[in-house]
């Protein structure tokens, strides 16, 4: 209480904080407020009230930079929020978060910030799971995406202009997986997830290098099947912050050492009971 005294008394007016937040998408139904449903707004939201950061996130003006999906991970969403004791935001913050869920960067930040609309770009990650057979062809294919183009077979449009403009776009080869990155300034729901699905239809002979191309002329017929979401990490939003480190707390770092042995376990399982 003591300290708590302390730091509301070193910030007696309030101050717009944003973190850049990292999270395991599994056991969340998405990153966006639900009533009924473990997101991880809700959560986030849940862990500042009972730090007594704010009591009603709409007056807080608590944000996120935008939406992932159930099953979709992070690295670098960004949440921002109005507060009158930053200190504790800043100190206690990873202590109260779900252990799937941690801040690894904080800032001080305008107090008219919004992390949606204030974000110069974005940058996704798609993991997949079955190494693809022809990368380089993939990698010829995924030039098609640079530019400014109608993304209408690439996603769910839902009355949104279907036009985007890829910044950047890269296949690349780390820790014996394949990876699609993909950097823009905003993206339709499910759109990486689409053009990583695409790009797979080539590799595996499927589609042609130019299919691409012709897919987004074709803006006139149903979107293409997502790949699945547990491949997907939203890696980066550019706001333009330079980030002060945050440890995360060791319940955080322990969750997740967990989880990599047991993937491990599995692997080692799945290959001595696999059928010859």
């Amino acid at each position: 209480m003591e300290k708590d005294q302390k730091d509301n008394k070193a910030h007696a007016a309030p101050v717009r904080l944003a973190f850049r937040v990292s999270y395991l998408g599994s056991r969340f139904f998405g990153s966006q407020m639900q009533v009924s449903c473990r997101t991880v707004e809700s959560e986030f939201v849940a862990a500042c009230q009972k730090l007594r950061l704010f009591d009603d996130w709409r007056e807080a003006g608590f944000l996120f930079a935008g939406r992932t999906d159930r099953g979709v991970h992070a690295t670098g969403q960004v949440a921002a929020f109005t507060t009158a004791a930053p200190d504790r935001a800043i100190r206690a913050i990873n202590t109260r978060l779900p252990p799937d869920c941690w801040c690894t960067g904080y800032a001080e930040v305008a107090p008219l910030f919004h992390p949606r609309f204030d974000a110069r770009s974005r940058t996704y990650r798609y993991y997949y799971v079955t190494r693809p057979r022809d990368i380089a062809s993939m990698k010829a294919a995924a030039a098609s995406f640079l530019g400014t183009h109608n993304f209408s077979r690439f996603a769910r449009i839902e009355n949104k202009n279907p036009l985007r403009n890829i910044l950047r776009i890269a296949v690349l080869e780390t820790d014996g997986f394949v990876c699609l990155e993909v950097m823009a300034e905003s993206f339709l729901w499910h759109q990486v997830r689409s053009m990583a699905a695409a790009l797979l239809l080539v590799s595996n002979g499927e589609a042609d290098t130019d299919s691409i191309a012709r897919l987004l002329d074709a803006s006139g017929e149903p979107p293409l099947q997502p790949a699945p979401a547990e491949g997907l990490i939203l890696h980066d939003t550019d706001c333009g912050i330079a980030w002060k480190p945050l440890p995360p707390h060791e319940r955080s770092s322990g969750f997740v050492r967990d989880l990599c042995r047991h993937h491990a376990l599995m692997e080692h399982v799945c290959k001595a009971v696999k059928p010859e």
